[in-house]
């Protein structure tokens, strides 16, 4: 039996890194996983499926309002009504590091676009399934970056201290409701995006290991047990809180 049996969650920006694992760790809890991205879902949802857990895939770009009523749409459909959703797409790992002045409008608005109106769009399409649940978990992905301001990423960690505040108001309003809305900051994650982008080398990953209690590189792995804490009632009396995952590296 699994902590989150009868649960359905729908993982956006999931085909992938630490999506990937996100949607997986639900899965194995007993969760009917919903997979959605822009990209192909299909690793993802095979993976889930050859541990013998319950996923299906679903395209969508979680800035359309239309798609991501789709979305809820068909997980509803499928698997009776939505329970749990991880607000995990964001635009990063493809981010050059950059002075702020030689970030252009276009970039500025797509970081935007996806890391902070994505939330919105989709907690509003899933609310009202929640509140015919009983309740609900919203968890927002914020980072770790919001912390120490990290330069060079201007429009990133403002998009992920957004999140925070974003996590908190909805957290006031949807207390009623019984949905928990909280927030998962990971720190700097080796995760297939980042190994593939040069910003990330070695040497930095190594310097940011360096600077944590446990010095080591962090995996997608070590935010599983955050995220299942958040998702399952193990924290049904926690709302509004930014949980922060990145081995010691900060602490506030």
């Amino acid at each position: 039996m699994g902590c989150l049996d009868g649960k359905v969650a729908i993982v956006t920006g999931a085909a992938q890194g630490i999506g990937a694992v996100y949607a997986q760790a639900l899965a194995s809890e007993g969760a009917q996983v919903v997979v959605s991205d822009i990209d192909d879902t299909a690793v993802t949802v095979s993976a889930i499926q050859a541990d013998d857990g319950t996923a299906m895939g679903c395209s969508t770009d979680v800035t359309d309002e239309a798609q991501v009523i789709a979305l809820v749409r068909e997980t509803v459909a499928a698997f009776g009504g939505v329970d749990i959703l991880v607000n995990n797409a964001a635009i990063f790992a493809s981010l050059a590091l950059k002075p702020f002045e030689a970030i252009s409008e276009a970039e500025w608005d797509a970081v935007m676009n996806v890391n902070v109106k994505g939330l919105f769009v989709c907690s509003k399409a899933v609310v009202p399934e929640m509140r015919n649940r009983g309740g609900g978990k919203i968890i927002n992905i914020s980072s770790g970056t919001v912390v120490n301001g990290a330069a060079m990423l201007l429009h990133y960690v403002t998009s992920k201290s957004a999140v925070l505040g974003f996590t908190r108001s909805l957290a006031r309003e949807l207390g009623g409701d019984n949905i928990a809305v909280n927030a998962l900051s990971p720190g700097l994650t080796s995760s297939e995006g980042v190994q593939d982008n040069p910003a990330y080398a070695q040497q930095m990953m190594d310097a940011v290991a360096a600077q944590r209690c446990f010095t080591r590189e962090q995996q997608p792995q070590d935010l599983i047990g955050g995220l299942v804490f958040l998702a399952s009632p193990a924290s049904d009396f926690m709302t509004g809180q930014n949980l922060l995952i990145d081995g010691g590296h900060y602490m506030y």
